[in-house]
C-alpha cells in the first residue's frame, strides 16, 4: 500500500471545505472585532460611532457572553435538521447583519444588529466543529483538530490586516468586507459541502429538553438562572449609566439577599413542587461550575488583547520606533532592487527545480524544495522592504503611527508560527502543569504592558502573552477530560464554553470601567493593566488551590459511584 495515497486520504472532502469556511468566517469576525473597540470610541467626526469606552466595554461583554451561551440550542437545532442547512441559516443571517453593522449610528440600534451577528456566529460554531469531528476518526482527530484551530488563526490573522487597508478608505468598507468573506461561504457550502451525519434522520437526534436536562445536571436549575439574569441585567443598566452604581448596588443587594431567603423558607418549611419558581438555587455539579468560574478569569484576561489595547495604543502608546527601525532595515536593503531581486529568484528556483529532479526516489526532494522556498521567502521580503524605504521615510515625517491592530494582531501570527514549537515543548508536562505556568506567563504580559509605552515594547508584551496563550488553552480544555468522570466527559467538555462566555462578559465590563474610570479620568492606564494581570495571576493560584482540595474530593466520589454501581 502506498503511505502517502493513505495519508491523502485520511480527511474527506467536507472537512476541508469545513475549514475553509472556518477561515472565512474568522476573516469576518476578526476583521470586525479587532477593530471595534476604535470604531465604537473614535469621534463621530471619523465615522465611528463616538460611543464611551464604557458603553464599549459593555456591547463587546454582553454580546460576546451570549454569543458562546447560545451554541448549547443551536447545537441541537444542527443535529435535528442537518449540518448544511444550518450552516446556510447563519450565514444568511450573518451576511445582511455584519453590513447593517456599519449601518446603525444609535446604540439601542448597534446593539440588536451586533446581537443580530451574534446569534449567527452561534449558529455557525456548533456546526463547524461538529463537522470536523464527524469527518475525523479516533486516529485523525488530534491532527485534524490541530489543522482546523490552525485555520481559525489564519483567519482571524488575514481579517485584521485587510481590515486595517480598508478602513483608511472609510469605516463602512470594513463592514462590507466582513459581509464578503461570509457570502462567499455560500460558495462552498452549497457546491462542495456534503452532509457529514445522519443524526437528523435518527432515533439519537438531541431533543431540546435533553439539552436542557444536561443544562440543569451540570450548571444549575431555574431558579438559580432567573437569579443569574437579573443580577446580569442590572450590571448592563450600571455600565451603560441607565442606573447609577450606587442604586444598581442596593438592587443587587436586595435580590440577592430575597432569593437566599426564599430559599431558606422553602427549605425550612419542605415546600416543593412541579413548578421552578417552588424550587430552591441549585448548583449542578459544583465542582465543575467551580473551575469554569475560575477558569473564565485566564479568559477576562485574554479578552484585554481585544477590548482594550487597541484603545491603550491609540490613545497612549507610540509606534514611532516600530517604524523607524523598519526605514533603517530597509535603508540597508536598497541595493536589493526587484529586477535583482526576480534574477536571484529565477535562479533560486531553477537550482531547487534541478536538485529535486536529481534526488527523485529519495527522501531529500521534500527538504530541498521547502527550503528553497524558504530561502525565496526571505529573498522577497527582503526586496520588499528595501522598495518602501521612502515609503517609511514619509509616514515618520507625517507623524504616522501604526494602526493599533496590525500591533494586536501580532498574537495570531505568533500563534501561527509557534503554537506547534509550544505544543511540542510542553507536551512532556502535565495538562495541569501547562495550564498553569501557561496562566502566569500570559499574566506576566499583560502586567508589562502598564509600563509599554513604545511600539517594539508593546509587541514584546502581546508576544509574551501569546506563549502563555499557547500554554494555557489547549491544556484547559484536556483537563477537564482528565478530572471529570469518565461516562460524563463528552458531556462537561460540551459546556467548556461556559468558562469563555463568562470571561467575555467580566472582560468586556471590566475593559470598559476600568479604561473609562482608570486608564483616562485619572490617566493611570499602569495600574489598569496591573489589575488584569492580577487577575491572571489570581487564576493561577486559584487553580492550585482546586487542584490540590477540589479535584481529590471528585475523584473520591466518582470512584465510590462507580463501586456501589451494579
Amino acid at each position: 500500500m502506498d503511505p502517502q495515497g493513505d495519508s491523502q486520504q485520511k480527511f474527506p472532502k467536507t472537512f476541508w471545505v469545513a475549514n475553509v469556511m472556518e477561515i472565512f468566517e474568522r476573516m469576518a469576525w476578526y476583521g470586525f472585532f479587532s477593530v471595534s473597540s476604535l470604531y465604537i470610541t473614535n469621534p463621530r467626526s471619523e465615522g465611528a460611532l463616538g460611543f464611551t469606552s464604557e458603553q464599549r466595554g459593555t456591547l463587546q461583554g454582553v454580546i460576546t457572553f451570549i454569543l458562546y451561551m447560545l451554541p448549547v440550542l443551536s447545537g441541537a437545532l444542527a443535529d435535528r435538521y442537518g449540518y448544511k442547512k444550518m450552516f446556510i441559516v447563519a450565514y444568511a443571517i450573518l451576511t445582511p447583519a455584519y453590513f447593517l453593522l456599519g449601518q446603525a449610528h444609535s446604540y439601542i440600534g448597534f446593539f440588536f444588529v451586533f446581537l443580530f451577528v451574534a446569534v449567527g456566529a452561534a449558529i455557525f460554531k456548533p456546526v463547524v466543529v461538529g463537522t470536523v469531528a464527524r469527518t475525523t476518526t479516533e486516529k485523525t482527530s488530534s491532527m485534524g483538530f490541530g489543522i482546523f484551530y490552525m485555520m481559525v488563526n489564519i483567519g482571524g490573522f488575514l481579517g485584521p490586516i485587510v481590515a486595517g487597508i480598508v478602513r483608511g478608505w472609510s469605516w463602512k468598507w470594513v463592514f462590507v468586507m466582513s459581509s464578503l468573506w461570509i457570502a462567499m461561504n455560500f460558495i462552498w457550502v452549497t457546491l462542495l459541502y456534503k452532509e457529514p451525519t445522519t443524526e437528523a434522520r435518527s432515533e439519537t437526534a438531541r431533543t431540546f429538553k435533553k439539552v436542557i436536562r444536561d443544562m440543569v445536571e451540570v450548571l444549575g436549575n431555574w431558579r438559580l438562572f432567573s437569579a443569574v439574569l437579573v443580577v446580569f441585567v442590572f450590571l448592563v443598566c450600571g455600565t451603560n449609566g441607565w442606573v447609577t452604581w450606587r442604586l444598581t448596588g442596593y438592587i443587587l443587594a436586595v435580590w440577592v439577599g430575597w432569593n437566599l431567603l426564599y430559599d431558606l423558607i422553602l427549605w425550612f418549611t419542605k415546600t416543593g413542587g412541579r413548578s421552578w419558581l417552588l424550587s430552591p438555587m441549585r448548583i449542578g455539579n459544583w465542582r465543575f461550575v467551580l473551575f469554569l468560574v475560575i477558569l473564565s478569569g485566564f479568559w477576562t484576561a485574554f479578552n484585554q488583547i481585544f477590548m482594550t489595547m487597541p484603545e491603550y495604543i491609540r490613545d497612549f502608546v507610540h509606534t514611532r520606533d516600530i517604524l523607524l527601525s523598519l526605514q533603517g532595515a530597509s535603508g540597508n536593503l536598497l541595493w536589493l532592487t526587484w529586477p535583482r531581486a526576480s534574477t536571484v529568484s529565477f535562479v533560486l528556483v531553477l537550482v531547487v527545480l534541478i536538485a529535486a529532479s536529481l534526488t527523485r526516489g529519495t527522501r531529500a526532494p521534500k527538504p530541498i524544495m521547502i527550503s528553497g522556498l524558504s530561502v525565496l521567502a526571505v529573498l522577497l521580503l527582503c526586496a520588499g522592504l528595501g522598495n518602501i524605504y521612502e515609503r517609511l521615510q514619509g509616514a515618520i515625517a507625517s507623524g504616522y503611527e501604526v494602526n493599533p491592530e496590525y500591533i494586536i494582531n501580532i498574537d495570531a501570527g505568533a500563534i501561527i508560527a509557534f503554537q506547534v514549537l509550544v505544543s511540542f515543548t510542553m507536551k512532556r508536562f502535565q495538562p495541569f502543569v501547562t495550564m498553569v505556568v501557561g496562566t502566569i506567563v500570559a499574566g506576566i504580559g499583560i502586567a508589562l504592558a502598564g509600563w509599554a509605552i513604545t511600539g517594539w515594547f508593546i509587541i514584546g508584551t502581546i508576544v509574551i502573552f501569546a506563549f502563555g496563550e499557547m500554554a494555557a488553552s489547549p491544556k484547559s480544555q484536556e483537563y477537564i477530560g482528565r478530572v471529570a468522570p469518565q461516562d460524563k466527559v463528552a458531556l462537561f467538555m460540551g459546556y467548556y464554553f461556559v468558562a469563555i462566555a463568562l470571561g467575555n462578559l467580566s472582560g468586556g465590563l471590566l475593559s470598559g470601567i476600568c479604561y473609562q474610570r482608570i486608564a483616562l479620568d485619572l490617566n493611570r492606564p499602569d495600574i489598569m493593566w496591573w489589575i488584569f494581570g492580577v487577575i491572571s495571576f489570581g487564576t493561577a493560584a486559584a487553580l492550585l488551590v482546586y487542584n490540590k482540595y477540589v479535584v481529590p474530593g471528585w475523584k473520591r466520589e466518582v470512584a465510590a459511584q462507580n463501586a456501589s454501581a451494579p
